[in-house]
């Protein structure tokens, strides 16, 4: 498999563009690519390019795309994360998984046992790097359509949004009901903080139209319950 890089231009057949710091660092500095050599680009708009670099200047270089592939890898299900945030690489690794896994988009969240209360300028850092996380996974796991990392928000402000048909939340389920039975592609997960969400709050998101799903008698980590939950969503929706 080629080399695979996201960047954020505009990509047509027959066309020449100049690469961008990030891949130009990565494809020609870090891997020494040469003229001629070829990866795949794409932009997160769909599909995946073939491109050919055709000049390498001292801090620049320019690439011919030459074929267009309507290919995206996404899953038959439609999944929007709520991810309540956790410190350190907890964090990183839930949302490199996740997007591996084909979540279509993650909405960070705050709740009574979050660990994380970032100010607006550690924030925007954060968001970023996430973000970063998130091309990163794309480009080594093959999808084309990168998910929006979502800015944090309280865990009761998302419920009162509009979110999917199907609403799940990982919390223990006293019925026998599957709550995938008959489940519309279109999902919304609550994943909750490594101390787990309160009883309060998943009482609340059920009066929103969550239905508890336990998976198992474990209890899983807040970076592992997402990457089990999506695995599962995978298989169901295959």
């Amino acid at each position: 498999m080629s080399s695979r890089f996201y960047i954020d231009a505009t990509l047509a057949c027959n066309t020449q563009i100049e690469l961008t710091e990030t891949v130009f660092h990565h494809w020609v500095k870090v891997l020494r690519a040469k003229v001629n050599d070829e990866a795949t680009l794409f932009n997160g708009l769909g599909g995946e390019y073939n491109a050919k670099i055709i000049e390498i200047h001292k801090k620049s270089a320019v690439v011919e795309i030459t074929t267009h592939l309507a290919i995206n890898r996404t899953p038959q299900f439609h999944a929007t994360l709520g991810q309540v945030m956790s410190k350190g690489d907890r964090m990183d690794y839930a949302i490199q998984k996740a997007v591996e896994l084909g979540v279509s988009d993650i909405q960070l969240l705050t709740s009574e046992r979050c660990e994380m209360r970032l100010k607006y300028e550690r924030d925007q850092k954060k968001i970023e790097h996430w973000q970063g996380i998130a091309i990163a996974a794309c480009e080594q796991c093959g999808l084309n359509v990168v998910p929006k990392i979502h800015a944090p928000i309280t865990l009761q402000t998302w419920l009162k949004s509009d979110l999917p048909p199907t609403k799940l939340v990982l919390a223990p389920n006293n019925n026998t009901t599957n709550p995938l039975q008959d489940a519309d592609p279109s999902i919304a997960l609550l994943i909750g903080p490594e101390g787990g969400l309160s009883d309060a709050e998943i009482e609340q998101a059920q009066q929103h139209g969550f239905k508890a799903w336990c998976i198992g008698e474990r209890v899983l980590r807040t970076e592992t319950a997402p990457i089990v939950a999506l695995s599962i969503l995978n298989f169901v929706f295959k």
